[in-house]
């Protein structure tokens, strides 16, 4: 086998223009598949990332019964929120929690009323990792000591015709079912590209919403911000055994549809990704092939030297997996340190990141990401590509007669 290896590195360099064709081949196809990788990836986790800060955070914790009446966004008090806080700022992956009031309710102004979920934050604990906070488009973002002033997204802003410093009334039910009725004023605006959620909700301060939904120093809801998406699990797990009266959720059993994309997306990668092996495969078959007809004659003297069939044909198989080594190493290399860089500074997509509504929860800077176990078997990947690809041709080089090889013109 040592000397076949040999043999096939000598043969390989031999005819080094079609060899530096084969792997330059490869090495884009693998670099160009890397990058693809990095992009997909990085978009998806920028896209739910952002998703799941418009939603408060990865984990969400409620009063009992609240996950049967979810829909309606109910007002069930939490016991002792501030405890719940600090049950979830205890463990070492989260990056904050934060109290809120979240229901549903209505805001009017001369052009109509409009139905709208109202949260009441926490706007300090919650701005270091807020997307809200980062897209004020006119006025500013809300304080704890804001009182009557409410933060609303540009498309309702346009529906309602209104702009900073003008009044609206926003409409809720407390908890004894009265219905509450409060004027406000505009603080600041909002845009983050997704028309749907701008209609959709508005935001006031943790001690508004209490005032006016009769929720004296109580919440419904304790948000909670992980370090990576991914951890939920384990979060999930930790804070329901410490809370045991709560339903702690995460981002993917109160918006399953949201877990759906996710695995849409997982597939349209894996597909892209076969294409590209595919090509690459393809590819190296043909120089494979082209090197068995170019060397017909060669391959009748090394059978008339004696060399067995299956020697032949492990020959040519060496040499094809011996390119898509070499073009697998110098890929995963240059694939690898370019993906790398760019997850570092990123890279504008400008005027596509405003397309559609899910590309802008994306934003306007994607950093692709990819890990090392990727790179390895994208690399082995097209390594077991090559040796499939040159299976055939090695096996049509073992079946040429020595006599009529040797006559080939």
């Amino acid at each position: 086998m040592g000397n076949l290896l040999r043999m096939a590195w000598r043969n390989i360099w031999r005819n080094w223009r079609r060899t530096l064709i084969a792997i330059i081949a490869i090495v884009l196809g693998l670099t160009l598949m890397l990058l693809m990788d990095g992009v997909i990836v990085g978009s998806i986790t920028a896209s739910f990332g952002n998703f799941i800060k418009l939603q408060g955070g990865n984990v969400q914790i409620h009063a009992p019964g609240y996950r049967e009446r979810a829909e309606r966004l109910p007002l069930y008090p939490l016991e002792n929120a501030n405890v719940i806080v600090q049950a979830a700022q205890a463990q070492p992956e989260v990056v904050a929690a934060s109290r809120r009031i979240n229901t549903s309710g209505m805001v009017s102004s001369r052009e109509g009323t409009f139905p709208v979920a109202i949260v009441g934050i926490e706007p300090e604990q919650e701005a270091p990792v807020s997307l809200i906070a980062g897209k004020i488009n006119q006025g500013r973002y809300l304080t704890s000591r804001d009182e009557d002033m409410i933060l609303v997204g540009k498309a309702l802003a346009q529906r309602l015709d209104i702009t900073v410093g003008d009044r609206i009334e926003l409409v809720g039910r407390a908890t004894h079912e009265q219905t509450r009725r409060r004027t406000m004023t505009i603080i600041g605006i909002f845009n983050l590209g997704l028309g749907e959620i701008e209609k959709r909700v508005v935001y006031v301060s943790l001690a508004e919403a209490q005032a006016l939904f009769d929720l004296r120093d109580q919440a419904t809801e304790v948000v909670v911000m992980l370090k990576d998406v991914g951890q939920e699990e384990q979060t999930v797990a930790v804070l329901q055994a410490a809370l045991p009266p709560y339903e702690v959720d995460s981002w993917k059993t109160v918006n399953p549809e949201m877990r759906q994309t996710e695995q849409r997306h997982k597939e349209t990668l894996g597909m892209l990704g076969f294409v590209v092996l595919l090509i690459a495969g393809i590819g190296v078959l043909n120089l494979m092939l082209m090197a068995v007809f170019e060397r017909t004659r060669e391959i009748g003297l090394l059978a008339a030297m004696g060399l067995k069939r299956r020697e032949i044909m492990t020959l040519f198989l060496l040499e094809g997996i011996l390119i898509g080594v070499v073009g697998a190493l110098m890929g995963c290399a240059i694939g690898g340190l370019i993906v790398g860089y760019l997850s570092q500074v990123g890279f504008e997509w400008g005027i596509l990141s405003q397309a559609t509504e899910v590309l802008a929860l994306i934003g306007d800077r994607i950093f692709p990401q990819i890990g090392i176990d990727v790179v390895i078997q994208r690399g082995l990947t097209i390594v077991i590509i090559a040796a499939l690809a040159a299976l055939y041709p090695a096996w049509q080089a073992s079946k040429r007669e020595p006599a009529e090889a040797l006559h080939y013109v």
